[in-house]
């Protein structure tokens, strides 16, 4: 023997290594564990030998996720095979192991784990755990290829398995990233036309916990500090469970994303002599505590926001939505636009009986691009609870225009019977009737001033192919969102993890035909809503005193040529 192999250090230093060694290959296997427990399968109620709920059991798997402690899920995962049928997988509740115990129970551990065949919210489970045995070598297990969409047919197979998604998925809502810490996936983003399409299932991608307003928010970017619908993820690797009624995946490796859609700085241009904006403002109130900011705090929070985005717009013609039904919370937003935004000042528009609604739509103006010809004027007619508002204008050396804000009802607070949700959302036969009203309004009002071009703008509450917006286009009216934009631009919010229009700017032919240009400047629909003024994160310095999530809604934005 080499007399170095005989030196002390030297052979403490090759014992250390081979227990090392052994330690990776092997596991530190030293339990005695049952020949013959029970199968995985069995555990969650499936096959011949299933095991009753309330029944004591024991089993064997590789641990695939480990989720310890109160602010996870308060256990982990164990998967086997089951022969030629594949793996199968169950969560095992393990809220008081002890520190030697917790050790134990890493990815890759084989353990055999005593307790009580359980559920939880009609998910399977082992509870009431008074032991865990280490069984063996460390193994590897192999996660399943996840094929989308799932069906809850797939439940007593896929639920609890490790799961690879082999391609990336699209970011398609954001709206629970700060209540819950989620995100919506699908393998491509989601619109709709209608509210009644029919939506193919999702994916959340959860984030290892149940727990509300979670500590730092997860899956935010390192460099914008925001996660955008639209954003698309690697492909991840993670635990596929049912839970509260969606499918969800918890990663067990750090999922990677890649920014798709980024944040954009400016709207694009569009061209025109003019500039007009529709711009649903989120409840602007004065009156503290009502629809808007609960209290000062959250109004100068909320204010810089919309006036970062009303410089960003540049625009000549506002048509506002949601401003408090008052007088002074006009002129207070135009005030302060008129401060903050470079070029010549506003001038509000509130003549007329703006309704009996908590909020109304406004005209504002900037008088020296702009010449106030007629009005304003508001229909009055009972249909509308929000009367849209109208006035003549004309550009030096252009032709006039009338324009008109509106807002119809919402899709909210649905009644029991009568105008019931039969696939556009319900009081979709209000909006209709507030549509075919408005068009007799701007027809009646051009035609008493001479003029023949007409622009609606605001939120119609209505999906791009429902019936409001089709009697408005089977009018004549122009869309200039789908006239100007591709398919993929054509969105103002998203709801319920699908895209789609409700902010429109309508054109008659011949107004049409002076629009140099129509955006919709993605800066809020996109962005979590945890972000909002009265939100969470309202405050946070990558949204602090820019446009980002200024409103639920996108502000539209059109060039007018003279």
């Amino acid at each position: 023997m080499p007399q170095w192999l005989k030196r002390k250090d030297v052979l403490w230093t090759c014992g250390l290594a081979a227990l090392l060694v052994s330690y990776l290959v092997f596991g530190d296997a030293a339990d005695s564990c049952q020949r013959h427990p029970h199968t995985v399968a069995a555990a969650t109620g499936q096959g011949s030998d299933a095991v009753a709920e309330g029944e004591p059991v024991t089993v064997e798997g590789t641990v695939t996720g480990v989720f310890l402690g109160a602010d996870a899920l308060n256990g982990f995962f164990l998967q086997s095979s089951r022969g030629s049928d594949g793996p199968a997988a169950v969560f095992v509740y393990a809220p008081g192991l002890d520190g030697a115990v917790r050790e134990r129970v890493r990815p890759g551990a084989r353990l055999q784990v005593t307790g009580t065949a359980d559920r939880f919210h009609g998910r399977p489970q082992i509870g009431y755990v008074d032991g865990v045995r280490r069984c063996g070598a460390r193994q590897t297990a192999e996660p399943v290829p996840l094929e989308l969409p799932l069906a809850e047919a797939d439940r007593p197979v896929m639920e609890g398995l490790l799961v690879r998604y082999p391609d990336e998925m699209v970011v398609t809502g954001n709206y629970h990233l700060g209540r819950f810490g989620t995100l919506k996936l699908a393998p491509e983003r989601r619109f709709r036309e209608r509210s009644g399409d029919d939506i193919e299932p999702v994916l959340l991608l959860d984030d290892g916990s149940y727990r509300s307003d979670p500590e730092p928010a997860p899956y935010l970017d390192a460099d914008s500090g925001t996660r955008r619908v639209g954003d698309r993820l690697h492909p991840v690797t993670g635990i596929v469970t049912y839970a509260f009624d969606d499918w969800r995946l918890h990663p067990v490796e750090a999922p990677e994303f890649r920014t798709a859609n980024p944040r954009p700085d400016v709207p694009a241009d569009v061209g025109g002599d003019v500039r007009a904006a529709a711009f649903n403002v989120e409840n602007y109130f004065l009156t503290l505590g009502e629809r808007g900011a609960s209290n000062e705090a959250e109004l100068e929070r909320q204010r810089q926001r919309l006036l970062p985005a009303l410089a960003g717009l540049q625009a000549d013609l506002l048509g506002l939505v949601e401003v408090e039904n008052d007088p002074a919370a006009l002129a207070d937003l135009v005030r302060r636009a008129s401060d903050a935004v470079p070029g010549p000042a506003y001038r509000g528009l509130s003549a007329g009986d703006a309704g009996s609604d908590a909020i109304k739509v406004s005209l504002a103006y900037r008088p020296e691009r702009l010449e106030l010809v007629a009005g304003p004027f508001r229909d009055d007619r009972a249909v509308h609870h929000r009367p849209p508002q109208a006035a003549v204008f004309r550009a030096p050396g252009g032709e006039p225009f009338l324009a008109a804000v509106v807002h119809f009802k919402s899709k909210t607070r649905c009644p029991d019977s009568g105008d019931v949700d039969r696939g556009q959302g319900c009081w979709n036969e209000r909006r209709t009737a507030q549509a075919r009203a408005l068009r007799e309004f701007v027809s009646d009002g051009a035609a008493e001033h001479g003029v023949d071009d007409v622009l609606l703008l605001g939120d119609f509450n209505s999906y791009a192919d429902e019936d409001p917006i089709r009697l408005l286009e089977e009018s004549g009216f122009r869309n200039l969102v789908a006239r100007h934009l591709p398919a993929e631009r054509q969105y103002s919010y998203v709801f319920r993890g699908a895209s789609g229009t409700l902010d429109y700017a309508l054109a008659t032919p011949s107004m049409a035909e002076r629009v140099a240009g129509t955006e919709v400047w993605h800066i809020n629909a996109d962005e979590p809503p945890v972000f909002e003024y009265q939100g969470r994160l309202g405050d946070a310095p990558q949204v602090r005193g820019t446009p980002y999530r200024s409103s639920d809604h996108d502000p539209l934005l059109i060039g007018i040529s003279n």
